[in-house]
């Protein structure tokens, strides 16, 4: 049996005190320590495997998409030349009748206007004389006929005869031809021409009235227009002319319907451009089939310009960064490094990045703003 002495009895607290402090040690050291959310590696943020940031973050492919720039120009309402008549007087004369106003819509075949004609009537004058004459010519050519046949007359008198009457049916044919020419018919004699509609439309030009002379052929005493199909010509300047085609998309609004938007493709460019304005009339062919688009109407045509593809990410993928838009961009999976880029403008499914990614990449498109530190 062994005995404690004093002075053991006074060393046992510290020792108790040593023991327990070693065995908190040794337990402390047997708990895990935290794995870190991200590790930043010279620019590049990993993410790893067990971090809870794996199922916050959604990582893409960046969207290449052509976007067409649209370019505005003024414009206006045209009558299609193709679906336009001018009404030329054949004669001249005096304008006895007219039967329609500027505005008014009519049908081909329709009665115009009738012309009190001097040539007219001449005309009708010159189908007689020549219907006579060739009656004589082909009497004569007859009689010719039955007596070279009865051995009484010479071979060159029934030639002379067969030239006369070949002579006669050309002036009829050539009298009668101008007469159809100017509007006339038949044989009888009359003085008055009857102006026809050509086509059907709408008078969108008039420039005769009742009791007025005629007496110039090539100015036009009307103009008809079917206004089914317009054009919406725009003045495209020199500097943007290289960039329009035949074919290219076109919006267009009128001051007329400024909350209407008109659909419709180039038909035309002109090879010239305008001295004085220094602009290209590029037009727009468009249907009117109510026609509420009316000739003379101002308009805005735009015109949508073909374009490269662009890098297009969705708006929630674009971070602040001091004074700068910044993505993350995947280096290696969920290895990212953070690259600065430059938009252009905002669409509306996203936004365009003309510099900092290319074709290919991938970004974080959501949960980035955990990283943005």
């Amino acid at each position: 049996m062994s005995f404690l002495t004093t002075k053991h009895l006074s060393c046992l607290p510290a020792a108790l005190a040593m023991a327990l402090s070693l065995a908190a040690c040794s337990h402390s050291s047997n708990e895990a320590t935290p794995a870190p959310h991200v590790i930043a590696d010279h620019g590049v943020l990993r993410i790893p495997e067990k971090s809870p940031l794996r199922s916050e973050l959604i990582v893409q492919a960046v969207e290449m998409r052509e976007m067409p720039h649209a370019m505005t120009f003024p414009a206006q309402v045209e009558v299609d030349p193709a679906h336009q008549a001018n009404v030329l007087p054949a004669v001249t004369g005096k304008v006895v009748e007219l039967k329609v106003g500027l505005g008014d819509h009519v049908t081909r075949g329709q009665l115009l206007a009738v012309i009190d004609s001097g040539d007219l009537a001449q005309a009708y004058a010159d189908v007689d004389k020549a219907n006579d004459a060739l009656d004589l010519a082909r009497k004569s050519l007859e009689r010719a006929r039955g007596v070279q046949q009865a051995g009484g007359n010479a071979v060159k008198d029934l030639q002379a005869a067969q030239s006369g009457y070949n002579q006669a049916l050309a002036e009829a044919g050539r009298a009668q031809t101008r007469l159809a020419a100017l509007g006339g018919a038949g044989s009888h004699v009359a003085k008055s021409m009857q102006v026809i509609a050509p086509v059907s439309g709408y008078i969108t030009a008039l420039s005769v009235s009742p009791g007025m002379y005629v007496n110039d052929a090539t100015a036009a005493l009307m103009s008809i227009a079917n206004l089914d199909t317009v054009w919406i010509t725009a003045n495209v300047p020199e500097s943007a002319v290289g960039q329009v085609a035949k074919g290219q998309d076109v919006d267009a609004t009128l001051s007329a319907y400024p909350d209407e938007v008109v659909h419709g493709k180039v038909s035309f460019v002109s090879p010239v451009l305008q001295a004085d304005t220094r602009r290209s009339m590029v037009r727009v062919a468009v249907a009117n089939p109510e026609g509420r688009l009316k000739p003379n109407m101002f308009a805005n045509a735009s015109f949508h310009i073909p374009q490269p593809p662009q890098v297009i990410v969705p708006e929630t993928a674009l971070l602040m960064n001091n004074d700068n838009i910044s993505v993350f961009v995947e280096v290696s999976p969920w290895a990212f490094e953070r690259r600065t880029v430059e938009l252009s403008y905002s669409e509306t499914a996203g936004a365009r990045v003309t510099r900092g990614l290319k074709a290919g990449d991938r970004v974080i498109v959501r949960g980035g703003v955990l990283l943005n530190d």
